[in-house]
């Protein structure tokens, strides 16, 4: 009865019209495509067709993959219910779904993060990276006449990456298919790989100790932009590797960076002393999206905002006073997907957005 109805309210519609925020020039037709829970980290198919993204929901015990159409419609579980999940993403052909998962170690919740620690963000050792394919449902099964039966072939569920105590995840493909990155603290530091798509000859791109994570590839695969620590003293080193010790980071001071492909040419993008992650390079290859609570002195409250390569030319774009994160543009930059906050019904719940995008 729980699952039946929690899945009525999320099913219940399948996008609404939200109305204009002030100031947000670069935002029109926006639209609400989630309703109730916590929806996040939402990405686009190669061909702007789907989206994949993960929720909380009553219904499981900790958060899943789900996929939808880019206007809302066909919402289904691609994950298998269990155990905790992130960092979905489509493999550029559309037939597959990358993302992590703990159901094979826990399948239950993750365990509450220690907030005695201060604001932290728990590195789950539990995490293996898997593929399923993008038509199935409910972790690699696929509807019958009889209900649901596993899938088999190249649709059924396979793991890709296990470093058995160690976190895999936050994983992103590039659009031409021929390799992926990822990250993972196996080597004994948070680290930015990059592999093929099975998981082979991985590659290590970042050396320099600290959290170098969250890459995403550029639409025409050149580069990768990510996040990373920013230490000015010894100390501050030794706490974040005491932490990493206890599978944790304090992410108060991120900074966005890129790189070429193969890990060449690193350069910082922001110098803005906060915490900013989750950028995604336009695809004029000029300008990068991004993150952050830049602007707030309580840290409290995420926009996206947008600048140069160089780090030049900062803009916010969301000016909702709640959060908003996670922003990726379709391959031709005319639409943006985003989670937030705004129009939330009870505290703490996240939605996923769409918009046509205006320069």
């Amino acid at each position: 009865m729980i699952l039946a109805s929690a899945l009525a309210v999320m099913f219940a519609q399948d996008s609404a019209a939200v109305p204009a925020i002030v100031g947000e020039t670069h935002l029109r037709n926006v639209r609400q495509l989630t309703f109730g829970g916590q929806n996040a980290e939402a990405y686009w198919s190669a061909d702007g067709r789907h989206i994949t993204y993960q929720t909380r929901q009553p219904a499981y015990p900790d958060e899943q993959i789900f996929v939808m159409d880019a206007d809302g419609r066909n919402k289904r579980l691609v994950s298998t219910g269990k155990g905790r999940c992130t960092c979905s993403y489509y493999s550029p052909d559309g037939r597959f779904i990358f993302f992590s998962s703990t159901h094979a170690r826990n399948e239950g919740a993750q365990a509450p993060v220690d907030m005695s620690k201060g604001y932290v963000w728990a590195i789950n050792p539990d995490y293996e990276m898997y593929r399923v394919g993008a038509r199935t449902t409910t972790g690699g099964q696929v509807p019958s006449a009889s209900g649901l039966k596993p899938a088999s072939g190249n649709d059924a569920m396979r793991k890709v990456i296990n470093r058995p105590g160690f976190y895999v995840a936050e994983t992103t493909i590039a659009p031409n298919g021929h390799y992926m990155a990822w990250t993972s603290d196996f080597e004994g530091d948070l680290e930015i790989y990059r592999s093929n798509l099975d998981g082979s000859n991985t590659v290590r791109l970042t050396h320099e100790v600290g959290y170098d994570g969250g890459p995403f590839v550029s639409w025409d695969s050149k580069l990768i932009a990510y996040r990373r620590d920013s230490f000015t003293d010894d100390k501050q080193i030794e706490g974040y590797k005491a932490l990493l010790a206890q599978h944790m980071i304090r992410p108060t001071k991120l900074e966005i960076w890129v790189m070429d492909a193969n890990g060449e040419n690193k350069r910082q993008v922001t110098h803005l002393a906060c915490a900013s992650f989750a950028p995604f390079i336009h695809p004029d290859g000029k300008r990068i999206v991004f993150s952050s609570n830049y602007g707030d002195p309580k840290g409290r409250e995420f926009d996206v905002f947008i600048c140069n390569l160089d780090g030049s030319n900062l803009e916010r774009v969301t000016k909702s006073p709640q959060f908003d994160g996670f922003p990726m543009f379709t391959r031709d930059g005319k639409k943006i997907v985003f989670a937030s906050d705004r129009f939330s019904k009870v505290k703490g719940e996240t939605n996923v957005f769409v918009a046509d995008w205006v320069d």
